[in-house]
């Protein structure tokens, strides 16, 4: 039985009592048994009530505190909103001053490793500020509640720690993946005998059906059909509707012609825009693709893993050139007649008087 049943079976234990009695008796049963769950549960300042089924002697959560733990989100008539058991996705978060009723920052440091909850948060303190809307599955005096189970708690330095550690085992994989990939497109290229030319981006190509038509430039937009495998030789992706078919991929609701975008912008993957520009209208080439120039260390969806050279077969059907605007010449600025000068009245000179110093006699 999962963790997640086992708390589920906790939470209607209640309910479930001696169902072969009369139905006066059962009933005398599970009121007292409501009184006693009702007294073990506690109520915090703030209105919010809890239960610890499984109290275990570990140390408490402490501020700061790294902890993983899974939940049941529901309301109180058992509707469950969230299961992060059946999702698959625990919750790790540190622990930090609460800031709103609904982050149980001030419930955790009550728990410890290992220990599960049952926590009531009355809806009405959820939704008495008027930001949210009301659902209609929280009336008045109902509440929203978490069935929570610990799994791990961390100091911060031993969760970060921990951290480094599968980062460092992550690029220790990526760089495997990378000395992988070049070996594989090599051991592709010579299985398969391919004659093709390289850039230097790492781009290999191969033009199947060479025209003299126009050459698109960055900025022009093209119209292409394609067809896409791995290096494995699994179809992954194609505009045209027989080969999708062959190869069994599906893809509902897709229309099945050229797509088309605008060249040299970023909008593909860049050995695609790349390796476009090195075509003429209504040629057909063949790329390998490395993933440096297509989805790198993520990858994309189920088919293309990390590190994946891929493998494309392009029809180049159309070629739209951008518009480019002709601008007019600029006109020369007009050359003004030079106006006569001003002639301002000459400024008429008086001599300076002479002085005469008397020669005193002796």
């Amino acid at each position: 039985m999962k963790s997640g049943n086992i708390l589920l079976a906790l939470l209607f234990l209640l309910s479930v009592q001696v169902s072969a009695q009369s139905k006066k008796k059962a009933s005398k049963s599970k009121k007292a048994q409501t009184a006693v769950a009702q007294s073990k549960a506690v109520v915090m300042p703030n209105g919010v009530s809890y239960e610890i089924f499984t109290p275990n002697a570990s140390e408490k959560i402490k501020m700061n505190d790294v902890i993983t733990f899974n939940f049941i989100q529901k309301t109180d008539k058992d509707s469950v909103l969230f299961n992060s058991f059946e999702a698959g996705r625990p919750v790790t978060i540190a622990v930090d001053s609460s800031r709103n009723i609904a982050d149980l920052m001030y419930f955790f440091p009550l728990m410890g490793e290992k220990d599960s909850a049952l926590v009531k948060i009355p809806a009405d303190s959820l939704f008495k500020d008027g930001q949210m809307e009301r659902p209609s599955f929280f009336p008045a005096g109902s509440s929203l509640q978490f069935v929570i189970r610990v799994d791990k708690v961390q100091s911060m330095e031993q969760a970060m720690s921990e951290r480094q550690k599968m980062m460092d085992a992550q690029a220790k994989t990526a760089d495997s993946l990378k000395v992988n990939e070049v070996s594989i497109l090599e051991a592709f290229v010579s299985k398969n005998q391919l004659k093709m030319m390289s850039t230097p981006s790492g781009l290999r190509y191969t033009v199947l059906r060479p025209t003299t038509k126009v050459r698109p430039v960055a900025g022009d937009t093209v119209y292409v059909n394609y067809i896409g495998r791995t290096l494995s030789g699994k179809l992954f992706d194609s505009s045209i509707e027989a080969e999708a078919k062959k190869g069994g991929l599906e893809q509902p609701g897709r229309n099945y012609e050229p797509i088309s975008f605008v060249v040299g912008e970023g909008e593909v993957i860049p050995g695609w825009d790349e390796g476009l520009l090195l075509l003429n209208e209504g040629s057909k080439a063949r790329f390998l693709i490395p993933s440096s120039l297509a989805y790198g260390p993520r990858g994309a969806g189920q088919d293309i893993a990390p590190f994946s050279t891929l493998d494309f077969e392009v029809e180049l059907v159309k070629v739209v050139p951008v518009k480019k605007t002709v601008q007019a010449p600029k006109k020369a600025p007009a050359v003004r007649k030079p106006s006569a000068p001003k002639l301002k009245a000459p400024i008429k000179s008086t001599p300076a008087k002479k002085t005469t110093t008397a020669t005193k006699k002796k």
